[in-house]
C-alpha cells in the first residue's frame, strides 16, 4: 500500500513537471482533445535530460558511497542501548518506535549492528561519517559498492558537529573519491540528491530539494547550521552524503524529524571540511572559547534591558578564570558585535568564537546600562569534548545534569526553551533533600539563567558548607517552583 501510494505520487509529480515545462500550455485555449501539441517533444527532452541528469549523479557518486558496520563494545554498550548522551540522537533519527525494535529488543549477546553510511574524501582512504554511527565501536567495517571489505581505524571524531574519519589502511589500490562542491552556493529550490544504506539497502538514491539552510536549534549537536532537504533519508542514511547535479557532494546527511515526512538534515559540507582536516591533521578539532554561559534574548528580556529583540546575545554567566572574565565581560551584558561582526543570536556568536583561532586577541562590542562598551578579548581554547564529558560526568550535590533541548523537554513534558534537565537524583544527597527530582528543568540558579552544566557547577563551587541558593524549576506539566539547594557541612 504504501509503495503504491509513493508510486502514484510520483506519477502526479511528474505529471506537474510536464506541464510546467510545456512552454505553450498555459496559453492554449480549452478545446477539444487534439493531436499532441509541438510542445510535446521539447518537454519530453527537458524530462529525458533531467532524467540523465540523476542517473549522472548516482554513476559519478554512488562508488564513493560505503556502507559502515561497527561491533560495539558489550561494556560501552549495556543490555544493547546506546551510551546516555546518544540516546536521544538515535531516538531523533530513528523514531521512538524503530529505535525500541532494533536497539532495546535486540539478542544481548549479538555484538555487531549495521550502523549507516559514509564517503571517501580522499585517495589516502579517509572517510566522513557521522560521529553517532561509530561512537562507542570497537571493530568498524566499511564496504564498498563493488562488494570488496575493509577494517577502518577511527581517526577521529567531533560529537559537536557529530563528524568523524574513519580510514582504510593500506588500500589495494586507489580508491573512488567523491568531489566536494561549495555549501555556501546552496540556493533554497535547488535538487538534492541524497545516497545511503536506509535499513541495509545499500546504494540507495533519492532525490528532492534544499528545502532550507542554515537551520539551528534543531537539537542535534552543538554547532548547526543544517541544509534542510526533502530529499528521503531514513535510518541507516547517516553520514552519507547530499549531492548536487554536477555529482557534488554539499553535505553529511546527519538526522531527520522522526514524526515528520521530508524533513531531513545534512552538515554543509563547507563546515565539515574544515572539521575534516583537523581530524586527519591532529586528531581532534581545535575551537575558539570565550568562557561564557549565553542566552536568546526573548522580547521580554530585551525590553528589560532597553534593547532590540535581535540586538545581540545575553552573558548569563562569565566563568571564572576565563578569557572573557579576563577581558572584563560581566553577567547582564548583550554582546552584539565580535570581530566586527553583528552578532544575530547564541549560534552566531557560538559560530564566530570557534572559527578563531587560540590565542588571538579580538574586539567585541558590549551593550552595558544601554551604553556601547568595547572591549578586547584574547580567545583561549575550547576545552576538549573529553574533557567536557569528564566534567559533566560529576554529579553537582548529588545532581547529574545536562542541556535542556527541545526533545528533552518535550519527553518530560516541559514548556521551558533552556535550562538544565536533571537526568539523576542520588539517594540522601543535597539535592535530593532539596526535593529536585529526575526530569526536573532548572530554569535559573541564584536568580541567574543558566544552561550549560559547567556554569552551574561553578555556581555550586562557590557556596560555603552550609549555604543555600535558590533553584528555580520547572516540572512536567509546567508547573514552576523555588526550592532552596544546599551546600554540605564538612
Amino acid at each position: 500500500m504504501i509503495i503504491t501510494r509513493r508510486a502514484s505520487a510520483g506519477v502526479l509529480a511528474m505529471s506537474a513537471i510536464v506541464g510546467l515545462v510545456g512552454p505553450t500550455a498555459s496559453a492554449q485555449p480549452r478545446t477539444a482533445p487534439s493531436a499532441p501539441s509541438s510542445a510535446a517533444p521539447d518537454s519530453q527532452r527537458l524530462l529525458r535530460a533531467l532524467e540523465d541528469a540523476f542517473v549522472s549523479v548516482a554513476d559519478r557518486a554512488t562508488p564513493s558511497v560505503v556502507n559502515v558496520s561497527v561491533k560495539v563494545k558489550r561494556e560501552a554498550q549495556p543490555e544493547t542501548s546506546p551510551s546516555p548522551e546518544t540516546e536521544e540522537r538515535f531516538k531523533e533519527f530513528f523514531g521512538p518506535e524503530l529505535f525500541e525494535r532494533f536497539f532495546r529488543r535486540r539478542n544481548p549477546r549479538d555484538e555487531s549492528r549495521a550502523a549507516g553510511s559514509g564517503v571517501i574524501v580522499d585517495a589516502r582512504g579517509y572517510i566522513v561519517t557521522n560521529n553517532h554511527v561509530v561512537e562507542n565501536a570497537a571493530e568498524i567495517e566499511v564496504r564498498l559498492s563493488d562488494g570488496r571489505k575493509f577494517k577502518a581505524t577511527l581517526v577521529g571524531r567531533d560529537g559537536r558537529t557529530d563528524l568523524a574519519v574513519l580510514r582504510i589502511d593500506n588500500p589495494p589500490g586507489p580508491l573512488p573519491v567523491a568531489e566536494l562542491g561549495d555549501s555556501d552556493r546552496l540556493r533554497v529550490g535547488q535538487w538534492a540528491i541524497a545516497i545511503g544504506n536506509p535499513f541495509g539497502l545499500d546504494r540507495t538514491v533519492t532525490a528532492g530539494i534544499i528545502s532550507a539552510t542554515g537551520r539551528t536549534h534543531v537539537g542535534v549537536a552543538t554547532y548547526e547550521a543544517f541544509i534542510q532537504t526533502d530529499a528521503s533519508i531514513n535510518p541507516g542514511n547517516s553520514g552519507g552524503p547530499l549531492l548536487n547535479l554536477d555529482g557534488r557532494v554539499v553535505g553529511i546527511n546527519t538526522a531527520i524529524v522522526s514524526s515528520g515526512q521530508g524533513i531531513g538534515f545534512a552538515i554543509p559540507i563547507n563546515m565539515a571540511r574544515d572539521i575534516v582536516t583537523q581530524l586527519i591533521t591532529r586528531g581532534r578539532v581545535v575551537r575558539g572559547w570565550l568562557g561564557v554561559v549565553i542566552q536568546d534574548l526573548t522580547p521580554e528580556l530585551a525590553a528589560g534591558f532597553g534593547v532590540k529583540e535581535d540586538a545581540g546575545v545575553l552573558v548569563a554567566e562569565v566563568m571564572k578564570d576565563g578569557p572573557a572574565a579576563g577581558a572584563g565581560l560581566k553577567a547582564g551584558d548583550i554582546i552584539v558585535d565580535f570581530g566586527g561582526a553583528a552578532i544575530k543570536d547564541v549560534a552566531d556568536l557560538q559560530k564566530r568564537v570557534a572559527a578563531i583561532e587560540p590565542g588571538k586577541p579580538t574586539p567585541l562590542t558590549v551593550v552595558r546600562d544601554r551604553k556601547n562598551v568595547t572591549l578586547r578579548v584574547t580567545v583561549g581554547e575550547q576545552p576538549s569534548e573529553e574533557a567536557a564529558e569528564a566534567e559533566g560526568a560529576d554529579d553537582i550535590l548529588g545532581l547529574s545534569v545536562e542541556p535542556l533541548t527541545p526533545e528533552t523537554a518535550r519527553e518530560n513534558h516541559l514548556s521551558a526553551r533552556s535550562g538544565l534537565l536533571v537526568t539523576e537524583v542520588a539517594p540522601n544527597s543535597p539535592g535530593a533533600a532539596a526535593g529536585i527530582k529526575p526530569g526536573d528543568a532548572i530554569i535559573e540558579v541564584a536568580r541567574r539563567p543558566v544552561s550549560d552544566p559547567a556554569a552551574f557547577k561553578q555556581i555550586v563551587a562557590a557556596l560555603r558548607p552550609g549555604e543555600s541558593v535558590p533553584v528555580y524549576l520547572q516540572r512536567g506539566g509546567g508547573r514552576n517552583e523555588y526550592v532552596m539547594l544546599t551546600a554540605p557541612r564538612p
